[in-house]
């Protein structure tokens, strides 16, 4: 079957649509969510060295631990657990 369907499976989920919604542009949402997840991954990187100095906040959607940061990241973002703020 050719074309796309109404609820996408895989890498796709989130939808891009419906995360599209949330930002201003794509370019926005690339920055928003690799930002993110990278404060994920170092999160993960203190907690698993055992560092009493957290400074990074884990996700704030139940993840498994071998979830992809980026995955963990566009799934906060569609369930509004962030919020966007655009310094001028």
């Amino acid at each position: 079957m050719f074309g796309t369907t109404p609820h996408p499976e895989g890498i796709t989920s989130p939808a891009i649509d419906d995360l599209l919604e949330k930002v201003d542009s794509k370019y926005t949402l690339v920055v928003y969510g690799a930002a993110r997840a990278r404060q994920i991954n170092s999160y993960r990187q203190e907690m698993k060295s055992g560092d009493q100095n957290i400074t990074n906040i884990g996700p704030l959607v139940p993840a498994l631990p071998e979830a992809k940061p980026l995955s963990v990241a566009l799934q906060e973002i569609d369930q509004d657990k962030l919020s966007l703020t655009v310094e001028e």
